[in-house]
């Protein structure tokens, strides 16, 4: 029977995606270049970058009942302001699972994201930041600046997905951005997706993932630590909170 379950999942889901994509993806594309022709710039990255979120969703939607996703948010805060998104990273699914946040947002990736065709093609358009390809000081800046006009940034900063329930080292990216910035930083925890696919696999698995957004930590709080200390604090703050999620 759970065979039989794999099978029917994974053919409905790569099947529906293909349709969705083909369908989904030029009348996005038709409807941005659409209002381009009538609204400012900044309108237009907005509703680019909802177009994105649009689509991450309906990828989300399409392995239910299979596949359920929960998302919670610890303490209710403002979704009109900017954050840094800190996220634990399991598996190749989750850059699709940020299409929960009620926020207007771009990720920080590395190079293979922008060699997908077409996906590649809005990941550049949406100013989603290439951290392999600028120095440090342009994307400081880039990345200031999106904060500055209210665009949340979401890092995963283990830098590669664990596979499994283990949580890698954090790279400091993030939290030297939060230094100099001053934005809040939102830890960001995802359980249950690490076999949605495995790593190494595009075998999907039955599961619910659970997304829940933490507490910020407001500038007042880690304006006095370092690089090295927050990022471990934020860390251990993400650990444990997945700890107690799988228990």
């Amino acid at each position: 029977m759970n065979y039989f379950i794999l099978i029917i999942l994974n053919l409905y889901f790569y099947s529906a995606f293909m349709v969705f994509s083909m369908i989904g993806i030029p009348i996005l594309t038709v409807f941005v270049v659409l209002i381009s022709l009538f609204v400012s710039k900044r309108f237009v990255m907005k509703r680019f970058r909802r177009a994105i979120s649009w689509y991450g969703k309906g990828m989300t939607l399409i392995p239910f009942p299979f596949i359920k996703i929960k998302y919670e948010e610890q303490k209710k805060e403002n979704p009109h302001e900017p954050y840094i998104f800190v996220c634990n990273h399991r598996a190749a699914s989750d850059a699709f699972l940020m299409s929960v946040l009620p926020h207007e947002a771009v990720q920080v990736v590395n190079l293979w994201p922008f060699r997908i065709p077409v996906l590649g093609f809005f990941a550049r358009s949406a100013g989603y930041l290439n951290i392999r390809r600028l120095s440090h000081e342009l994307f400081l800046e880039k990345a200031a600046k999106l904060l500055e006009e209210k665009v949340s940034i979401i890092f995963f900063p283990e830098g590669t997905r664990s596979g499994d329930r283990e949580i890698g080292n954090f790279h400091g990216a993030a939290f030297r951005l939060a230094l100099h910035s001053k934005a809040a930083i939102a830890p960001l925890c995802i359980s249950g997706n690490e076999n949605m696919p495995p790593r190494g696999s595009w075998l999907m698995r039955p599961g619910t993932i659970r997304i829940r957004k933490l507490a910020s930590i407001q500038w007042k709080d880690y304006k006095d630590m370092h690089v090295f200390a927050l990022k471990n604090k934020v860390r251990e703050i993400i650990s444990n909170e997945l700890a107690l999620m799988e228990q």
